[in-house]
């Protein structure tokens, strides 16, 4: 079961019949056809299989997971496929990165989402815990999705990770949550999410090694 549905995840990707100019891949989701320009040399700039983990999951539990008119939040959105994918499924969508990516970012989310949404995403600049009272403040500011693919990587910033989570999640806020295993050391990353929030497993593809995640502030879960 999981091969087959890995092969319907990774079955949604394309590219180019010729070579292009700029280097873009092409996916299938939401009913679209969704082209997305890439840059080799930065991580924030590739996607990831995590993100078509993600955005498989939005599109075929759309009944259970109705994102229209939701106020959605991607961060770390990278490239923005699972923003843009939450768009077309009707969600309102914050997408954030570094100011480095938001060019990039940007125009990939104008190109495959402008007339076709109910809702014109925006892009902002988030770097994890940084200014996050100003630029998002918790009395004004409230996200019914937080989602992530791929966050937890090899870099030195899982404490600030970890805090922008904790400062954007209300009580009500539903985390989604795509996860490649690698390291150990990134791993317990896990365990100490699980110090602040309910972890639920919704889709597990070992074959790929990503788990996806939904997760809740402690005591909500159930509730």
């Amino acid at each position: 079961e999981d091969e087959q549905i890995v092969a319907e995840i990774m079955g949604r990707r394309f590219f180019p019949d010729l070579i292009v100019y700029k280097t873009w891949e092409g996916f299938h989701f939401a009913g679209h056809e969704i082209r997305i320009t890439e840059a080799t040399d930065c991580y924030g700039a590739v996607v990831w299989p995590s993100a078509l983990v993600l955005c498989y999951f939005l599109e075929t539990n759309s009944k259970q997971c109705n994102l229209v008119d939701k106020n959605v939040i991607e961060i770390g959105a990278g490239t923005g496929l699972v923003s843009i994918v939450a768009s077309l499924l009707g969600a309102f969508v914050t997408a954030t990165d570094l100011p480095e990516l938001l060019e990039n970012l940007q125009h990939n989310i104008l190109q495959n989402t402008k007339q076709k949404c109910r809702h014109q995403p925006c892009v902002k600049e988030l770097s994890w815990g940084i200014d996050l009272e100003k630029n998002f403040p918790r009395s004004s500011c409230h996200f019914d999705y937080i989602m992530a693919a791929d966050v937890v990587y090899h870099h030195p910033f899982l404490d600030e990770l970890l805090l922008t989570f904790d400062h954007l999640c209300k009580n009500d806020t539903v985390i989604l949550w795509a996860m490649k295993f690698r390291l150990e050391n990134e791993n317990r990353f896990v365990d100490r999410f699980q110090t602040l929030f309910d972890l639920e497993m919704v889709s597990n593809f070992p074959s790929l090694n990503i788990a996806l995640y939904k997760a809740m502030r402690k005591g909500r879960m159930k509730a």
